[in-house]
C-alpha cells in the first residue's frame, strides 16, 4: 500500500487503522509464542522416544556379556518409569494451553437519524388463515430500516413484517424479507443510484460525498475508494 492511499483519511480514520494494526501485531505475537511452545513440546517428545528406543535396542541386540541381569532389569525399569513420568510432566507443562474461542460479536449498527421522515411499508402474509383451518393471531413484528434518497432529501423506509401465529397448532407465518440490492444492507436502490451518478456522471469523489453525509450527521459511504468502486461496478453490471 502506497502513502497516497492515506491522503484522504481523516485523523480519526488513521487512528482506527493504527489500532487495527496494533491488534494484528499482538495476535501475530501470540501465534509465534504458541508455535514456540509446540516446537519445544515436539523436541522433548522426540528425546523421550529416542531414549526409549535406545533402551529397547540394548535389551534386544546387546552382546550376552553386556545384557542385564533380572535384578538390573527390574532396577532399570523403575528408573525408566521415573524418567518417563518426569518427561511426561515436562511435556504436560510445555503443552500449549487451548485457546478459548472468543464469542462472536454482532456488529453494532448506528440507528438512522430520527429527524428523517419515515415511510411505513407493511409486509403481511397473503392470508391469515392457518393450514389447519384456524384464524391466525398477530403476536408481534420485525422492523428494519433502509436509508433512501430522493434528490436533496433523505428518507427512511421502515419495513414492518408482522408475525402471525395460530392459537391452535402454534404455526408461525411471516412475510418474507423483500429483495434488496445489498443483502442486509441499509441503502436502497435509489440511494445507490444517487451515489453512482454523483461519482461517475458528476465526477464527485466518494470522500466528498462522505463529507456531505457528515454535514447531516450521518455517514453513509464506505471509506475505501477502490473497494467501493469494485462494489458499485459489480452492482451496476
Amino acid at each position: 500500500m502506497t502513502s497516497s492511499a492515506f491522503d484522504h483519511l481523516t485523523p480519526e480514520q488513521l487512528r482506527a487503522l493504527a489500532a487495527q494494526l496494533t491488534e494484528r501485531v499482538a495476535s501475530l505475537d501470540q501465534q509465534v509464542s504458541s508455535l514456540d511452545q509446540q516446537v519445544q513440546y515436539q523436541k522433548t517428545r522426540n528425546e523421550q522416544l529416542a531414549h526409549e528406543i535406545a533402551i529397547l535396542k540394548r535389551h534386544k541386540f546387546a552382546r550376552r556379556s553386556e545384557q542385564l541381569s533380572p535384578d538390573q532389569i527390574s532396577l532399570l525399569d523403575d528408573l525408566l518409569d521415573t524418567d518417563i513420568a518426569a518427561i511426561e510432566a515436562e511435556l504436560k507443562a510445555l503443552s500449549p494451553a487451548p485457546i478459548a474461542a472468543e464469542p462472536r460479536q454482532q456488529p453494532k449498527r448506528a440507528a438512522l437519524p430520527p429527524q428523517f421522515p419515515r415511510t411505513l411499508i407493511h409486509h403481511e402474509p397473503d392470508t391469515t388463515q392457518c393450514a389447519c383451518g384456524c384464524q391466525l393471531k398477530r403476536i408481534g413484528e420485525d422492523v428494519s430500516e433502509k436509508l433512501d434518497y430522493t434528490p436533496g432529501v433523505f428518507t427512511v423506509e421502515r419495513h414492518i413484517r408482522g408475525k402471525w401465529v395460530c392459537a391452535q397448532c402454534e404455526t408461525l407465518i411471516q412475510a418474507p424479507v423483500p429483495a434488496q440490492v445489498i443483502d442486509k444492507g441499509i441503502p436502497t436502490a435509489g440511494l445507490l443510484a444517487q451515489v453512482m451518478v454523483a461519482k461517475y456522471a458528476d465526477h464527485l469523489p466518494l470522500y466528498r460525498q462522505e463529507k456531505m453525509g457528515k454535514r447531516i450527521k450521518w455517514l453513509i459511504l464506505p471509506l475505501h475508494e477502490s473497494e467501493t468502486d469494485r462494489h458499485l461496478i459489480g452492482l451496476s453490471g
